[in-house]
């Protein structure tokens, strides 16, 4: 039987870097995105003959939504052996004049995005005493700067959820890794007018996640920061 995984924010960057390595070593993925025929493109690239696929439109900022998602998966896959809380968006500004509104969108799609998820995939997790969960956190959960404003905030957010994670499922077997990327080449940096070797690599952080994944079971990586050789941008 196949392994599964389940990526948010599936058809861009690194979510659609996870998803390129994992159905090509065989595993079963569920994937979510905001437009649809974006998911159709990307489920049309990575089909196999040895891997189930499933889609789904999903606004991970609403929570019917993201229940939804969980249930189709809980119904299609049971329990998953990873979940890869990707899903994120960016807003340039800074807290004292940023457009009203702006921490609550990110809040909603960068934090609470992944405490849903989790918490709804985590029964069967348990149930299994198996799983790891991988959240896609930033080096603006580790430091704010001048025009990061509200995306620090849900950032930094985003880190205490994996630590509280981190310390409750220890007794359930159950792994959580914080993925602590920096500038990382994604459509959003198209447009920066740097160079692509400026930017680290969308599948470097695909090919970490599938081996911090195959360690022991005696051992997880808790937290792990990555940076473009130059250094932050």
């Amino acid at each position: 039987m196949n392994k599964k995984i389940v990526i948010t924010g599936a058809t861009k960057g690194i979510g659609k870097a996870i998803a390129e390595k994992f159905a090509k070593e065989g595993w079963d993925l569920a994937l979510c995105a905001r437009n649809e025929n974006d998911l159709l493109s990307l489920q049309s690239e990575i089909q196999n003959t040895q891997s189930k696929i499933l889609i789904q439109k999903c606004d991970v900022s609403k929570k019917e939504e993201v229940k939804a998602f969980a249930e189709k998966i809980g119904k299609e896959f049971g329990a998953v052996d990873i979940l890869i809380n990707n899903a994120g968006v960016f807003f340039p500004g800074q807290i004292i004049n940023e457009e009203e509104g702006i921490l609550e969108k990110l809040i909603e799609t960068n934090l609470y995005s992944a405490y849903n998820m989790s918490r709804m995939l985590l029964p069967k997790m348990i149930e299994k005493k198996a799983g790891h969960i991988f959240n896609l956190c930033s080096v603006a959960s580790l430091g704010a700067y001048s025009n990061g404003g509200s995306y620090s905030i849900s950032k930094f957010a985003l880190l205490g959820l994996s630590k509280a994670l981190r310390e409750e499922l220890k007794e359930h077997s159950i792994k959580v890794t914080s993925l602590i990327p920096g500038a990382t080449y994604t459509d959003s940096w198209s447009q920066s007018g740097l160079p692509e070797s400026r930017f680290m690599k969308s599948e470097d952080i695909a090919k970490l996640v599938w081996d911090i994944y195959h360690l022991s079971e005696s051992t997880v990586v808790e937290e792990i920061l990555l940076r473009p050789i130059l250094g932050d941008i």
